[in-house]
């Protein structure tokens, strides 16, 4: 692991950026280290077809970073907008309390976008992310997207696959706690509320919520900001507080959304095929590697597609895209790929 980039993900570009050391060394991060991020657009081009390798559907780019004395995984992966789980994924033997002071490791701020429709808000329930897509505008020939790590429901309290629409955003929401969650409160720590108010340090809604027409489920902040990246909710969808706060002003009331299950996302990058391959968090895909095909069935890329690093991606489950691409396959002209930034653009 570590070195200029992991040569398990076959990345093929340049890491982005200069290698990061923050904070500065032998101090403890602060909470106000984590709201320095603007909102980041990535292009991207969705396929106009089966077998589209003129299609550009992994964003954004790997980074490096160097452990300091005090970081945790949970910092890193916080201030990199990643969840728990992404980093966790990425580097299962790196203890996450006490990463190893000075190894330099590659950040895995790149994904393959998820087959949808490309339009509003979808989850990604096994990667544990989600995607905002912007209202399309017909002046605009490339299309963007917006994207945050999240919380999801417990295995027993799990997210659905559903379809939904925003009907209403809250500022500093009161948490009327249902009657299921306030059983449950009672038999395990004997506290009876029945509500807690906005701004509450305990209330679990954080600052911002997004109300949707699925009933009982939200999205929203935390007051747990480790809570990102982990199954620990009653099936709600919790984003870290800043990022709660980059999302609330840009997603409207009649947005249409998804939650979808993607465990294995196929996307094309500069005419290479990728892969990228998550746990099945909830035990729903009894054979991951059927799965796999038929995303690539599905998605006409399966016979630019090597069975060797298929197998190999699939087996590891690293989480991050993988080139999967049969080298000697007929040559592609890219000379009229549009796109190619990869570094996406800021939104003020």
């Amino acid at each position: 692991m570590g070195g200029k980039y992991d040569k398990r993900w076959g990345w093929g570009i340049v890491i982005f950026g200069l290698i990061i050391s923050l904070p500065a060394a032998g101090l403890a991060w602060q909470e106000s280290d984590f709201f320095h991020r603007r909102v980041v657009a990535h292009p991207f081009i969705p396929p106009r077809g089966p077998g589209d390798l003129q299609a550009q559907t992994v964003i954004g780019a790997p980074r490096e970073y160097i452990f300091q004395e005090k970081d945790t995984i949970l910092d890193i992966a916080r201030y990199f907008d990643l969840g728990y789980n992404e980093l966790h994924e990425a580097y299962p033997p790196i203890d996450p309390w006490l990463p190893p002071h000075g190894e330099v490791i590659t950040v895995p701020t790149f994904w393959v976008v998820p087959s949808s429709e490309y339009e509003g808000v979808v989850v990604n329930i096994p990667e544990m992310r989600l995607y905002y897509f912007p209202t399309l505008r017909h002046d605009l020939s490339q299309r963007t997207v917006i994207t945050f790590p999240v919380g999801l429901g417990r295995e027993d309290w799990p997210t659905p696959r559903a379809k939904f629409k925003v009907r209403g955003k809250t500022e500093n929401p009161t948490w009327v706690i249902p009657e299921s969650i306030k059983k449950e409160r009672i038999q395990e720590n004997g506290w009876t509320e029945n509500f807690i108010p906005g701004g509450h340090p305990d209330n679990p809604l954080g600052t911002h919520r997004i109300e949707l027409t699925l009933p009982l489920y939200t999205i929203h902040g935390t007051n747990n900001p480790w809570a990102v990246g982990r199954l620990v909710t009653h099936g709600c969808i919790r984003l870290y507080p800043e990022d709660i706060k980059r999302v609330f002003p840009i997603v409207r009331p009649g947005t249409v959304g998804e939650f979808v299950y993607e465990p294995v996302k196929v996307g094309v990058r500069d005419g290479k095929v990728y892969v990228e391959v998550h746990k099945d968090i909830y035990n729903l895909i009894p054979d991951l590697r059927y799965e796999a095909r038929r995303a690539l069935q599905t998605a006409g890329l399966d016979p630019f597609v090597d069975s060797v690093l298929l197998a190999s991606a699939l087996e590891e489950s690293l989480g991050v895209p993988v080139d999967v691409t049969r080298r000697g396959r007929r040559k592609v002209d890219l000379t009229r790929q549009r796109g190619k930034n990869s570094k996406g653009t800021m939104l003020e």
